[in-house]
């Protein structure tokens, strides 16, 4: 398995509050985990299981956290560094952003919270670790192709197409190519 594309899950979550901070917004800290694990979790379908982030979720009673973020994050902003990230995260962590950032921090749990991962995971007891690999069948289903996936979008429909130029110059939205699975889904 290839090592995750950033460090720390702390380059993460300071990236989502610096872009909270830019857009002039107040990042609640429940927000801020649901976007750190929804990034996580879409990242490990767009890039074949790949972890975005070294990082383990845990379903709480209010919804799935980074235990290490949220201790480390209680009082205050810890004094970290963060580190850069490439170029392909940073845009994928804006589409991220942009797709889930105007919900509220409520709307966001109530929804993540009503997925498979979390609630098989909470059913085990508060405190359970979310497994990726429920992470990644439950996010890679087409909404389509399961009712059960119904409110979780598809991973097309969250990342922000790239914007290059053609030969000529003109711009073109480009994609990562998925091909589809072997399963025919």
């Amino acid at each position: 398995m290839p090592p995750p594309a950033v460090e720390s899950s702390f380059d993460v979550a300071f990236w989502f509050m610096d872009r909270a901070l830019n857009d002039n917004e107040y990042l609640q800290p429940q927000k801020l985990h649901r976007l750190m694990f929804l990034s996580q979790a879409y990242f490990a379908v767009a890039y074949n299981g790949r972890m975005l982030m070294p990082a383990i979720f845990l379903a709480d009673e209010m919804g799935p956290i980074e235990p290490n973020v949220f201790r480390a994050c209680a009082i205050q902003r810890p004094a970290i560094d963060p580190k850069g990230m490439p170029e392909a995260v940073t845009h994928f962590l804006d589409s991220i952003w942009r797709r889930f950032a105007p919900h509220s921090a409520e709307f966001l749990s109530k929804q993540v919270m009503g997925h498979a991962p979390y609630c098989n995971a909470l059913s085990k007891g508060p405190r359970t670790e979310i497994p990726m690999q429920a992470m990644i069948d439950y996010y890679g289903k087409k909404a389509s192709a399961s009712p059960e996936a119904a409110n979780a979008p598809a991973v097309t429909q969250v990342l922000r197409p790239r914007v290059m130029r053609s030969q000529s110059g003109k711009p073109v939205s480009v994609q990562k190519w998925m091909p589809p699975s072997k399963g025919g889904t």
